[in-house]
């Protein structure tokens, strides 16, 4: 199977200017940031299946996952941590999942009987080392926090434009034009669209088409309204 082609918007500091360039790069075979297509396309994929592990369905209706991983650590990375929508699990209209990620993080770093230990001044330092995954783009909100967290690198799956093409209600702000508008944040950051957007998009295209197919492990409720683990 064929990957997606990868858009790379790179930001850099140019005599204090910010540089922005976005580039299809069509051959799978080139590594960016040391880091090779297939690896990401691994950590992409545990992007959806955290899905089933941390909401207990592999089909929720809002279907957006996340993982965060150090991939200066070794090259195929460590993972750090996963996030999940929350939002109709705690009534909050910011729990997405980069944010839900986000705070799961800085739970395991700060944990003084944890792994890593850090206080909070490292950890504010240790996000400039991660790389955030995210199955469908980022909402305005959430890239803005990954801009002002300083990760290394963002990578996302599904786009903002599909969203809607396939009927989600979505503030229409790319995530290219927060990372524009963030030069005067200090921690340049890496942004990588459509990888493996073959295998995210089926997450987001059934629950507004009831003849689209629902993911693998799910079937469609009788009614044909929504999509539910295991077979009908």
């Amino acid at each position: 199977m064929r990957l997606s082609h990868l858009f790379v918007a790179s930001t850099a500091y140019l005599h204090g200017v910010l540089a922005t360039t976005q580039l299809p790069l069509a051959d799978e075979t080139l590594m960016i940031n040391g880091v090779t297509f297939e690896t990401r396309a691994r950590w992409m994929r545990l992007a959806n299946q955290a899905l089933g592990e941390l909401s207990g369905s592999p089909c929720p209706f809002a279907a957006f996952g996340t993982v965060i991983v150090n991939h200066t650590a070794s090259d195929e990375g460590e993972l750090i941590c996963m996030g999940v929508n929350e939002n109709g699990k705690t009534g909050n209209p910011s729990s997405h999942g980069e944010i839900a990620a986000i705070t799961n993080c800085t739970n395991i770093l700060t944990d003084p009987n944890g792994k890593f230990r850090l206080t909070a001044t490292e950890v504010a330092a240790a996000f400039t080392d991660l790389s955030l995954y995210t199955n469908a783009e980022s909402c305005p909100m959430c890239a803005s926090a990954i801009r002002w967290a300083g990760f290394r690198e963002y990578i996302y799956g599904t786009s903002i434009a599909r969203l809607i093409e396939k009927g989600w209600g979505q503030i229409r702000i790319p995530s290219v034009d927060i990372f524009e508008a963030s030069f005067d944040l200090p921690y340049p950051s890496r942004l990588m669209a459509n990888v493996l957007a073959n295998e995210t998009d089926p997450y987001f295209l059934w629950q507004y088409d009831p003849s689209y197919p629902c993911p693998l492990g799910c079937s469609r409720t009788k009614s044909g309204k929504s999509c539910k683990a295991g077979s009908s």
